[in-house]
């Protein structure tokens, strides 16, 4: 175990070693940004560093800059005390960030311009730091990134900013990088999904899928049909709608969209421990009652409220793994087969379709996992958005279909396979073998599952970083930035997952299988 510990520790230094001759011995931005070019100079940070934003469109009206810039200033502080030392007046002060946003919106929607554009001159009186994007998302990632330049000197105790002048031009390659959590198999506290989602403006991931129900158990109010949540484990293990609304709020402060997700018609039991009807019968109790039309009165009531609290383009509306057998053996249910002229195959496809349609009558566009389309292909809405799960090739069929897809491909991407390493979350590309340009574009990003049959509040970090991390990078940086050997990342990625457990997040150590643990005593850089 030690000496497994030593070797990764000498290939870590190894790499340390050929990105210093590389010049890039200190350039550790996680995940790479477009375009960086800079100098070797180090400039001190004011203990009174201030936001400017003359010049921006922007008037900031729900604060959501101004609480970007403080948290900027407490993760680059790392709760250390900062002095104001007088010896290091060698060294150009950095007097704050000069904020230019050109568009006054800040309506955050799949979409939205993410890009921006940061400078950091060592001229100047005074000298600031220069910000430009086209939204305010744009500028919280500009944030995220000079956080990473911005480093505590243990002798003089100030923060230094490192290297500079430094130029970076960036923007994602994907609109669509997301993180499942699932709060049916365990329920997940409201501030460790927030923790979640500060982790997730850090990496630069900008969609929370939230698979909030599932066969285990119905954890969220529905105001419509007040009765689900008795499906939930507890009184105490639940959600309120205000509750849900809180998370869409904190959030999109941080530029991450969230995605509800019901799993219709399979996965749902859990529904019928508030309203028995929903099972075919007491005795086979999924998929949901096709032959009830008070089935799709409750989806329907449940998107009704869904629309009023979750602002997302999409619903997903799951669709896997159905079992339709209770159909066939229920006896009302096989009646009403036989009536419609329907075999098994024909009532999950009507089910699909009219959940479909429901879902559109309320404005959303619609995300279905990739079962769906592997068995009705085009008779799907040309809205809908194939989540591709399974396996490889997928991707490639759906967009020659000219339907959209999202690549969370289970053998590279699914956080609750312990044995998925961060390499391969790092080389799985969401394009193989897509070629075509329209048909790239078809592919709407890439999302890491965090699947919870085996993680609760206790280990839910330490399962999701920093294999999620690698997978980020992926997602975000241009496909020609990219290592095509993820030894090449490994001290940046090393030193990216230190700061994010100086930043109190969980990450387990690069070395070993999902939700490791340090092998031996070490410096965390070397884990």
């Amino acid at each position: 175990m030690g000496m497994k510990a030593t070797l990764f520790g000498i290939g870590f230094l190894l790499v340390c070693l050929a990105s210093a001759a590389a010049g890039d011995v200190r350039l550790n931005l996680w995940p790479m940004p477009k375009s960086v070019s800079h100098g070797i100079q180090t400039l001190r940070l004011s203990n009174d560093f201030v936001l400017r934003t003359e010049g921006s469109k922007y008037a900031d009206a729900s604060g959501i800059l101004k609480e970007g810039f403080s948290r900027l200033l407490d993760i680059i502080e790392v709760g250390h005390a900062i002095e104001n030392s007088t010896n290091l007046n060698h060294l150009p002060l950095l007097k704050g960030l000069h904020v230019v946003i050109s568009s006054p919106s800040d309506e955050l929607q799949y979409g939205v311009d993410e890009s921006y554009k940061l400078s950091v001159p060592t001229n100047g009186n005074p000298i600031y730091a220069h910000l430009e994007t086209q939204t305010v998302y744009g500028a919280l990632h500009g944030l995220q990134t000079f956080s990473q330049l911005c480093h505590f000197n243990f002798k003089s105790r100030v923060i230094e900013v490192f290297p500079a002048p430094c130029t970076i031009d960036d923007q994602p390659r994907f609109s669509y990088r997301g993180l499942l959590i699932d709060t049916s198999r365990h329920y997940q506290p409201l501030p460790m999904i927030k923790k979640v989602i500060d982790a997730m403006a850090y990496t630069k991931l900008n969609v929370l899928h939230w698979h909030i129900v599932d066969s285990q158990s119905f954890p969220l109010e529905i105001p419509s049909y007040p009765k689900l949540w008795n499906g939930a484990y507890s009184t105490s293990e639940r959600y309120t709608m205000d509750d849900a609304a809180e998370i869409v709020r904190y959030a999109q402060r941080r530029g991450v969209n969230v995605l509800a997700e019901i799993d219709v018609p399979g996965h749902a039991l859990s529904w019928g421990k508030g309203y028995p009807s929903l099972w075919p019968s007491p005795d086979c109790q999924e998929p949901l009652d096709v032959s009830n039309e008070f089935t799709f009165r409750v989806i329907d009531g449940i998107l009704s409220d869904f629309k009023k609290t979750f602002n997302f383009r999409f619903v997903h509306l799951g669709g896997d793994e159905v079992d339709t057998g209770c159909w066939v053996i229920t006896p009302h249910v096989k009646k009403w087969l036989i009536k419609h002229r329907m075999n098994e195959s024909d009532a999950y496809k009507y089910f699909v379709l009219r959940a479909q349609h429901i879902a559109l009558s309320h404005g959303f566009e619609i995300v279905n996992w990739e079962e769906t389309f592997n068995n009705f292909g085009k008779q799907l809405n040309p809205k809908t958005v194939v989540h591709n799960w399974l396996g490889g090739g997928v991707a490639q069929k759906v967009v020659l279909a000219g339907l959209r897809c999202i690549v969370s491909n289970q053998d590279k991407w699914y956080l609750d396979h312990l044995d998925a390493t961060w390499q391969g979350f790092y080389m799985n590309e969401p394009l193989t073998n897509i070629t075509n340009p329209n048909e790239q574009k078809l592919v709407i990003g890439g999302e890491v599952c965090m699947w919870g049959e085996r993680v609760d509040a206790s280990d839910l970090e330490q399962t999701i970083w920093p294999r999620a991390a690698a997978a980020a990078e992926r997602l975000w940086t241009p496909y020609d930035k990219l290592a095509k050997n993820p030894k090449q990342v490994i001290g940046r990625l090393s030193h990216f997952r230190c700061l994010l457990t100086q930043r109190g997040v969980a990450a387990a150590p690069l070395a070993g299988l999902g939700r490791a643990v340090p092998e031996e005593p070490g410096s965390c850089y070397k884990q």
